[in-house]
């Protein structure tokens, strides 16, 4: 089955201002995606560095919302040396701390995607060799056929 590595800030799409045609058609990506998360069709990942990078967002509504799609994870990555040495080695290439951690967690779980909405850190990921698809919402789902 398809596992899947949604960052921070795509968990976080349909809550953000949906007047951008870019962000709507987003927002509804991601739906679809946990539609199909929730209907055990695809496999979410969960990690210790995305608990902690979501427990940080100061809004209770968005950090509430992020939990609850979180929640639809029966896997939890836990941090460890390879991922930090991982990330260690991606932040060579540019890639910020919490995105190379986000990056080497997915990579470390074998993920077949790792779903971002950053355009800059996508641009960046797709450059590098990675054991993991870093990809936009709406191109998984043109991947997905969905």
């Amino acid at each position: 089955m398809m596992k899947l590595y949604l960052d921070s800030c795509s968990l976080q799409r349909p809550l953000d201002d949906q007047q951008q045609a870019r962000v709507r058609l987003e927002t509804e990506a991601i739906l679809a995606l946990l539609d199909k998360i929730e209907n055990k069709e695809i496999v979410l990942l969960n990690s210790e560095v995305l608990l902690y990078e979501i427990n940080r967002i100061p809004n209770l509504q968005r950090r509430h919302h992020a939990l609850e799609m979180l929640a639809l994870s029966d896997i939890k990555i836990k941090l460890d040396t390879f991922i930090e040495q991982r990330a260690n080695e991606l932040q060579q290439y540019g890639i910020k701390p919490l995105d190379a951690l986000h990056l080497a967690t997915a990579e470390q779980a074998n993920a077949d995607y790792f779903c971002t909405c950053d355009d800059r850190f996508l641009k960046r990921a797709q450059t590098l060799k990675l054991n993991t698809c870093a990809i936009s919402p709406l191109q998984l789902l043109m991947e997905l056929g969905l």
